[in-house]
């Protein structure tokens, strides 16, 4: 499957718009970058079934007391995904994805949990199994990684967005490590799209059965399109956030704009996730410009 012609025109559109209104306006992106790096962490652990809330998660990386007594290896998942959150925003943009940057990013991730295994891939006699799919054995995981990233990176034919959902279930569906595989991917999904100019997206756990369904849809009959819509869906929101604070209008929260226009919740929560209009999440609450203008569905210039 592909990203279909006008949701390709709509994402270039967005980030035309993007490069044009971020000029000058680093200290804002790095802002608002930094702070999603605690949402983003919550949501990528969460989703391999961390206990931790938002609010814990941003009492962990800011050093703060927490309420409860935390489990160990979820409070070092936390400070070290955070770690691997920050070392990309830069590196991406200096150094193309290669293996060796792989092992890297997962050394820091694993590091202090489980060393015995951070930083390499599975070897002989460590199987993995994620539902009903067993992983490759482990004698073949560098020789299928290696290739994973040589086509991706020899590729200038697919649309971007469609290029990394396809590098993503591979990598997931090779599950090289040991333990960390859904980490890992969602860094790497952020690394190759910060390294085309643009900005991060979050994969929710809120919205984590439709991964899941993403990824048995490629293991059982090599469907790419529910991951590849997830993908570009998260692109959108994200420009969408970031081109709402670069314009500068007040940001309010999508309840509060259907209240004072009278509009419908349903069809403006349903535009908002399909983003038709330019909503975006801020901790779980949907909010957009209040100088927007609704016209039943589309962003009305």
């Amino acid at each position: 499957m592909a990203t279909v012609i006008p949701i390709k025109k709509h994402l270039k559109a967005l980030k035309t718009q993007y490069n044009l209104l971020s000029k000058g306006k680093d200290a804002l992106l790095n802002l608002i970058d930094e702070a999603e790096i605690a949402e983003n962490v919550y949501n990528s652990n969460a989703i391999e079934n961390s206990t931790l809330t938002l609010k814990e998660t941003e009492q962990i990386l800011l050093e703060m007391e927490v309420s409860r007594n935390l489990p160990l290896r979820e409070v070092f998942e936390a400070k070290n995904l955070a770690r691997v959150t920050e070392y990309i925003r830069n590196k991406a943009k200096k150094e193309a994805i290669s293996q060796e940057l792989i092992l890297l990013l997962h050394r820091m991730l694993i590091g202090n949990i489980d060393d015995k295994i951070a930083g390499r891939f599975r070897e002989k006699n460590e199987y993995v199994r994620v539902g009903t799919h067993i992983a490759p054995a482990p004698e073949h995981v560098a020789s299928m990684m290696e290739k994973l990233v040589q086509d991706f990176t020899d590729n200038t034919e697919t649309f971007f967005a469609d290029k990394i959902a396809k590098f993503h279930l591979d990598f997931e569906t090779i599950h090289p490590f040991n333990d960390g595989n859904g980490r890992i991917g969602r860094v790497i999904i952020n690394y190759q799209l910060i390294q085309l100019g643009f900005p991060a997206v979050i994969v929710r756990n809120k919205e984590k059965l439709g991964y899941y369904k993403a990824l048995q849809d490629y293991n059982f009959n090599t469907n790419t399109k529910r991951m590849e819509k997830i993908i570009t869906l998260a692109i959108m929101e994200s420009l969408h956030k970031r081109l709402t604070y670069l314009e500068g209008g007040k940001i309010i929260p999508l309840a509060n704009y259907i209240r004072q226009n009278k509009k419908s919740a349903p069809a403006l929560l349903n535009a908002a996730r399909r983003q038709n209009i330019p909503a975006f999440r801020e901790k779980g609450v949907w909010k957009i410009s209040e100088e927007f203008k609704y016209d039943g569905g589309e962003k009305k210039n």
